[in-house]
């Protein structure tokens, strides 16, 4: 039997489909695979009672005729999703050992339409990174290596151990969530697909918040196909969450294999970094080619706020990660640091709790919000949002489909290479990503390419609001164009 981690979820769903296997036989050979991969620091809490029950359910209504579109597919949870009865800590240790009784919306979702719960997948503690390096539960290595190197390499962030699930071979699929890059920077890095949806698509209600006008959950797996399947259960309107939006949620797997002929893919001159990598330059190119080759049409656009959507986004973020992060106080729930008062609690308890990075941010954020710094810094910040928003408004109005950028300014680096004494280093990972988030817009990272290391790189796609379809249909061409690839097997 084909080695049932290594199988596409559409292969896999296929192969339950026909009863080539069980998904008892399909959990079993993903928890084995993740007891040999404990190296690479993926998950922070594995489930295997909860999965193999959920397997068992899965194919007893395979058997009736009645399974849900997921039944026995196997996924893995990004820590910040609430997960009843199974602990969920934003790989904080403010959270301790926190174990939430209710289900995040997305995450009841899956489990409505037949999905097992592998485990709790790491991440970078509250969301806060572009590298997965300040989680509690410590980094989470890139199953890819550079060739002819045993160095570490990121995952991404913060998304980290979500993509190096996928990427590895640890679950068929996992979830995701993207502030400022979150999932299309980790799937660059480890060369899967990410997409984050339009915001609204999908329920932010019982994920841990970081900055709630900008998360967005979404999925990751090894194909774009499979991101489709995923996103269609993920995606949905919650009365539970007043952002969610009211809108019916597509076939997303038709649009796979849809023509792209005549479609206007947008190339913006400002994304042309000065200093950019040769190679990234070249894969650029490459994909505008592919997507010409099938029929799309090529053409320059401006998106002429883009220069200041980094710095803006970074008051944005942290103004409202410095609310969000105010109830982790050590009095309702979490961890508790005593002390002579409750003020001295409070900053005990926010001292040992939070990180460095969380502290940093917070500290940022309740500076810009600030009596005398909220109009020179947060309001004017917001104002930009509106122009950058607008930008792409503008693009989109002359009949553009989606834009074309890289995903990522490098390949993955090495663990402790970036940001140890200047952050804004390793801000600057996100620096294609962003504008995304602060327009409210779907995007999505797909392999394709390798650099001079053999490690993978991305391009992304931005569509229209609510378009994520065109992104599928586009990222297919490019995917079919650029072939596949995976990590050499050293972890094992």
């Amino acid at each position: 039997m084909t080695d049932l981690t290594s199988l596409t979820l559409a292969d896999a769903r296929e192969g339950l489909t026909q009863k080539s296997f069980t998904a008892l036989e399909l959990t079993d050979a993903h928890l084995a695979a993740m007891e040999k991969a404990r190296v690479l620091n993926a998950y922070v809490l594995e489930t295997p009672e909860q999965a193999r029950a959920q397997a068992r359910a899965a194919d007893a209504t395979i058997a009736r005729g009645d399974a849900g579109p997921l039944a026995g597919i196997p996924l893995g949870v990004k820590d910040l999703f609430a997960t009843t009865d199974v602990r969920a800590t934003a790989c904080s240790k403010i959270l301790g050992n926190f174990v939430p009784p209710y289900e995040s919306t997305v995450t009841s979702q899956l489990w409505r339409d037949g999905a097992v719960m592998l485990g709790k997948l790491n991440c970078d503690e509250f969301a806060m990174g572009s590298s997965n390096e300040t989680s509690a539960f410590g980094p989470v290595i890139n199953p890819w290596r550079r060739e002819g190197s045993d160095t570490n390499l990121v995952p991404g962030g913060s998304s980290g151990g979500s993509a190096s699930a996928v990427s590895a071979n640890l679950c068929l699929g996992a979830t995701g969530t993207d502030t400022g890059g979150s999932i299309r920077q980790p799937a660059a890095f480890t060369g899967i697909v990410g997409i984050k949806p339009t915001y609204g698509r999908c329920s932010r209600w019982g994920v841990v918040a970081f900055a709630s006008s900008l998360d967005q959950a979404g999925p990751f797996a090894r194909t774009v196909r499979d991101t489709a399947i995923l996103m269609r259960s993920m995606a949905g309107h919650d009365p539970k969450d007043t952002t969610s939006v009211d809108r019916p949620v597509p076939d997303y797997e038709a649009a796979i294999g849809k023509s792209v002929k005549g479609m206007k893919i947008g190339i913006p001159k400002e994304y042309r970094l000065d200093g950019m990598s040769g190679e990234i330059d070249t894969l650029w190119a490459q994909g505008a080619d592919w997507l010409k080759a099938a029929g799309a049409e090529l053409v320059e656009v401006s998106l002429p706020h883009t220069k200041y959507a980094l710095p803006a986004y970074y008051v944005v973020a942290p103004a409202e990660a410095s609310s969000n992060l105010a109830r982790y106080d050590g009095v309702r729930y979490g961890a508790r640091v005593n002390g002579r008062n409750i003020a001295e609690m409070y900053e005990n308890t926010r001292a040992a709790g939070f990180g460095p990075e969380v502290r940093r941010r917070i500290m940022i954020g309740t500076y810009v919000l600030s009596a005398g710094y909220y109009d020179a810094y947060y309001l004017r910040a917001q104002k930009v949002r509106t122009l950058i928003k607008k930008d792409f408004e503008d693009v989109f109005a002359k009949g553009v489909h989606a834009i074309l950028t890289p995903a990522t300014p490098s390949a993955a680096f090495g663990i402790g290479e970036k940001g140890q004494a200047d952050p804004i280093e390793m801000y600057l990972n996100d620096i294609f990503t962003v504008t995304v988030n602060m327009a409210g817009l779907p995007g999505i990272a797909v392999p394709a390419g390798k650099d001079g290391q053999g490690l993978p790189l991305g391009l992304q796609l931005i569509g229209r609001p609510f378009d994520e379809e065109t992104l599928f249909s586009l990222g297919e061409v490019i995917e079919q164009a650029a072939g596949s690839f995976s990590a050499r097997k050293w972890w094992a």
